[in-house]
C-alpha cells in the first residue's frame, strides 16, 4: 500500500494491484487465511474519500452483474453441492455511517463500543438487519473509530474520535476494508509518533509526501473472501487452491 501511495504522488491518478498477501497470525477462523490474493486500489480524490466509496460500490455492482450473466453455469455447479440464496444488492448501494450501525445495533440488543471496532458477531447482526432492512446483502459502513484504524487513516474533520474510512460487507462479512490516507508529511510524523512507531523506519514513506501529494484513498479488497461470500460457502479453504493457514504449509 504505501508503494502504491507513492505512486499516485508520482502523478498516477488510480493505481490498481492484485497480488498475494502474507499474514503471520494464528487465526484459526472460517474466515482467515495466512496467505491469499488480495486486490488493491489506491486513487486520488477531488472534493472527498466517497469518490472512493462510490468507485468501488460501483466496481463490486458490475462484478456481481457479470457473475451472474457470464459464471451462471460455474454457479449453478457450486450451488448443486453447496446450495445457496442468490446473492442480492442495490445500486447506488446501502451506505450506513458507524455511529448509524452502533445505533441498529443498541436498538436490536447488541452492545457496541462506539469507538471501537466491530466485533464479528457485531458485523453478523448488522448484516442481518440491513438485509431485511433493504434488503441487500452489500453494503458500506463509514466513517470508523480513530481507535480501530492505523496511524496513516485520515481523521475526521467533523470529530477527531473518527476516520475518514470505510468497510464493504457482503452477508454481514468484511470483504473490503479502507480509507482516505494522510497526505501531510507533518500530520504523518505526528500520527505515527503517537502511535508509537519510530520514525526513522517509515523516513523513505514520509518523505514521498515533501514535495506535495494529492489527497487519495485506498482499500484491499481480499479475493477469496468476494467468493465465499458471494457464493454463500461457510469455509473460505473451500474458495482455494492451496490452503495456507496456521495449520497448513504444505501441499
Amino acid at each position: 500500500q504505501l508503494y502504491k501511495q507513492m505512486a499516485i504522488c508520482g502523478d498516477l491518478t488510480r493505481v490498481f494491484e492484485i497480488a498475494p498477501a502474507f499474514r503471520a497470525e494464528n487465526s484459526n477462523t472460517s474466515r482467515h487465511l495466512c496467505e491469499f490474493t488480495m486486490l488493491d486500489v489506491e486513487m486520488a480524490l477531488k472534493e472527498d474519500y466517497f469518490e472512493a466509496v462510490d468507485l468501488l460500490g460501483d466496481m463490486f455492482c458490475y462484478i456481481f452483474e457479470n457473475l451472474n450473466s457470464h459464471c451462471a453455469k460455474e454457479l449453478s455447479a457450486v450451488n448443486a453441492q453447496y446450495p445457496f440464496e442468490p446473492f442480492k444488492w442495490k445500486q447506488p448501494i446501502v451506505k450506513l455511517d458507524f455511529k448509524e450501525g452502533v445505533k441498529i445495533l443498541a436498538e436490536n440488543g447488541i452492545k457496541q463500543d462506539p469507538l471501537g471496532d466491530l466485533t464479528a458477531e457485531s458485523e453478523k447482526v448488522l448484516g442481518n438487519i440491513v438485509k431485511q432492512k433493504y434488503d441487500t446483502d452489500f453494503y458500506a459502513l463509514y466513517g470508523y473509530p480513530a481507535n480501530s484504524r492505523p496511524f496513516y487513516t485520515m481523521s475526521s474533520p467533523a470529530d477527531a474520535n473518527y476516520t475518514n474510512s470505510y468497510d464493504f460487507f457482503m452477508r454481514g462479512e468484511e470483504v473490503i476494508s479502507g480509507a482516505q490516507r494522510v497526505h501531510d508529511p507533518a500530520l504523518l510524523v505526528e500520527k505515527a509518533s503517537q502511535a508509537g512507531i519510530p520514525i526513522d523506519t517509515i523516513k523513505n514513506y514520509i518523505d514521498s509526501f515533501k514535495y506535495a501529494a494529492p489527497p487519495h484513498a485506498g482499500c484491499g479488497i481480499g479475493l477469496e473472501r468476494i467468493v465465499k461470500a458471494f457464493c454463500g460457502i461457510r469455509n473460505i479453504r473451500k474458495c482455494i487452491l492451496f490452503v495456507r493457514d496456521p495449520k497448513r504449509l504444505t501441499p
